[in-house]
């Protein structure tokens, strides 16, 4: 071991990048806002600084560290710094922090009353920027922004997208999406993971409680609620109980005093999409394809292969997600039994995941404009709701919840954690294809805490190459190794959040969030081993469902009410971009810069093209403009002359292009 010395004690480090997780592991909180081990370095807010000798004050999480480096964490110069930072921070930050939803677990806040901010020096800043609410999970609020980057190198960075990044210069500096659009109109695919790290108000989960209490207060409405498996091991820590501690019973009594209906188990549905699923991958396997097998319960995941990988779109699961599956069965049998119009039942969804805010109001899922499920709240929104009842809700007695939704099993539990999608339905395809259960531990393989795992699992004579993902720059990754033949796959679960739904942005803010996950999966498979059933197969209400309402896995039935299909998604929804050429020229040509048009080289396209018109002294006559989707991604790049529409186009096409132009002018080639 090497070793430095730390306001005078003698510290040893091993692997540590930097002086900062140095200072941390000696049991020092070093204050930070811009560092977090799993993104790259950024630097910017300066709350580190440690004063190293004969070097001066340095930004610990940039200094690698070295045997023998002397090190104070806390001289008078670097209290000055550090207040002097919080105050120019809290300068340009709008202070309402009476009204706003982050007031307590803020980290702005915290650490001016850590560091004894009282008054503010400076002025507020002078302009105030309209919200973004176009977004149907996320609330965007500039005027908070403290330009710390989190969010940007979240969104880049673990999830592969970047819809946001540092626009402008100076004091005009902001974090927005591209062409200062809103959330809403760019390809972000409402993970929320923005949000989940953001350590003010910037970003956060956009907030329906309203709607739940007008519903919940009216007379004439069925509340019927779905809690899912996630949630049980998260919503404690809202109400200071440790991570990963199960409150499913104080859950179910919570709304039952709000003044809910009936309260289920998402879990149930998770057995249905099992079964399901289960008897579409074997079917696949038999028909050998499509391959691989995509599973679908992630609403981020679909939408990221629906705009970047739209030839993977048959490889997607039909099945619907467990939430939607329940809000079918909810609206269209359950309502039957209970002799209500659907009209009349109004379906909740509590859930880790701000993308199933967004899932929820796709038009698959809103037959004749009617919501199957009709409000999603996250864990954070639900805690709101405890607290404005007033409930003790850590004191509160257990209730039972309802059936037939109510009862489930370790299958249908462990959904909630990356892995647990594909052990599942693993553990249902054993016994289809062995007429045996598995073993628990020849299946555990498919946990793991790694970003992506690929590995082979035996299921009797059959071997099945397995991927699992969570994180969508590692599926990015895994999907570009399946199409460049680097990985033959035959099934790939992939969770949009770090750990899968139990590090959805919807859970509780915390502070040492890759413990809190971690402790949340671990309480999950604990759960799984505590119950009784653990094969999704054997739970003997969905029997029941399938006997009345569905006949069987994969029955017409079955896939009217459990199953969708999902289509190529614009990338940028908006107007065409100008590029300065005639706005009523006689031949408009427009240049695909979407996403995936962009990353097959449609911006080359645009610039030899600008470049030959130029030279060709037709730009009084041609209108080149740069379009946001063709929606024909898998053709791509696209160029629309007039009203021809030309697939795959490379600089080498220019000519081509040319040629068109003149022939829509009537222009001959020679000038």
């Amino acid at each position: 071991m090497n070793t430095m010395t730390i306001n005078g004690q003698q510290v040893q480090y091993e692997q540590e990048t930097n002086v900062l997780e140095v200072i941390r592991r000696a049991g020092i909180d070093l204050p930070t806002f811009c560092y977090h081990s799993e993104l790259s370095v950024y630097g910017a807010c300066r709350m580190c600084m440690v004063d190293v000798d004969k070097r001066g004050a340095l930004a610990s999480c940039h200094t690698p560290p070295e045997p023998g480096m002397v090190i104070k964490t806390n001289t008078p110069e670097l209290r000055h710094m550090r207040k002097i930072s919080l105050e120019l921070l809290l300068a340009n930050h709008d202070r309402e922090c009476t009204a706003c939803s982050r007031s307590g677990s803020c980290k702005l806040q915290e650490l001016a009353q850590r560091f004894g901010i009282q008054q503010i020096r400076f002025g507020q800043r002078d302009k105030r920027t309209p919200l973004d609410h176009s977004s149907p999970s996320i609330v965007r609020d500039p005027n908070k922004c403290i330009l710390c980057g989190d969010c940007v190198r979240m969104c880049e960075e673990v999830q592969g997208i970047g819809v946001l990044d540092f626009a402008h210069r100076g004091s005009k500096i902001t974090v927005s999406p591209a062409f200062n659009k809103q959330l809403g109109d760019v390809e972000c695919v409402n993970c929320g993971q923005c949000a989940a790290i953001c350590p003010t108000c910037a970003l956060i989960v956009k907030c329906q409680t309203e709607q739940a209490w007008r519903a919940i207060h009216d007379p004439k409405t069925t509340v019927v609620v779905q809690i899912a498996p996630a949630i049980r091991v998260a919503m404690g820590e809202e109400f200071n109980l440790p991570p990963g501690q199960s409150t499913l019973g104080q859950i179910a009594a919570a709304l039952r005093l709000m003044g809910v209906d009936y309260v289920f188990d998402t879990s149930f549905t998770a057995d249905l999409t099992v079964l399901e699923e289960t008897h579409e991958l074997v079917d696949r396997l038999e028909q050998q394809g499509p391959l691989p097998h995509f599973t679908s319960c992630c609403p981020a995941w679909v939408k990221f292969v629906e705009q970047y990988y739209p030839e993977f779109l048959p490889n997607l699961s039909s099945c619907r997600s467990p939430q939607q599956m329940f809000g079918s069965l909810a609206k269209y049998r359950f309502s039957q039994d209970l002799g209500l119009s659907p009209d009349n039942m109004f379906v909740i969804s509590i859930m880790p995941c701000t993308a199933k805010k967004f899932e929820a109001q796709r038009d698959e899922f809103q037959p004749g404009g009617r919501p199957d499920v009709d409000l999603v709240l996250t864990t954070q929104e639900l805690a709101k709701m405890i607290r404005e009842d007033g409930m003790d809700f850590a004191n509160l007695e257990p209730s039972s919840l309802d059936m037939p939704f109510g009862f489930v099993t370790g299958a249908g539990v462990i959904f909630g954690a990356s892995g647990g999608v594909s052990e599942a339905v693993l553990r249902h395809a054993f016994m289809e294809l062995t007429g045996k259960p598995p073993q628990a531990q020849d299946l555990a393989v498919v946990r793991s805490t790694e970003g992506q795992r690929v590995t082979d699992v035996q299921l009797g004579d059959t071997v099945l190459r397995l991927a699992v993902a969570h994180g969508l720059a590692e599926a990015r990754d895994l999907l570009e190794k399946i199409k460049a033949g680097e990985e033959q796959i035959d099934v790939l679960e992939v969770m949009a959040c770090p750990g899968g739904c139990v590090g959805g942005a919807g859970q509780p803010i915390s502070q040492q969030r890759a413990q809190a996950v971690a402790k949340r999966t671990s309480a999950l498979h604990r759960e799984d081993k505590a119950l009784q059933l653990h094969q999704s197969a054997q739970n003997p209400m969905v029997k029941d469902v399938y006997q009345r309402w569905l006949e069987k896995p994969g029955s017409d039935a079955a896939h009217a009410l459990l199953h969708t299909h999902y289509g190529s998604r614009r990338r940028i929804a908006g107007s065409a971009m100008e590029m300065g050429y005639a706005p009523q020229a006689p031949v408009d040509v427009q240049v695909c810069v979407g996403t995936s048009c962009y990353l097959k080289g449609s911006m080359q396209v645009l610039k030899a093209l600008t470049d030959q018109v130029s030279q060709a002294g037709l730009t009084d006559n041609v209108r080149l403009r740069g379009a946001f989707c063709c929606q024909q991604c898998a053709s791509g790049p696209m160029v629309i002359v007039g009203d021809d529409v030309v697939a795959g186009v490379s600089p080498q096409d220019i000519p081509d292009l040319m040629h068109r132009i003149r022939q829509q002018m009537d222009v001959p080639a020679s000038r």
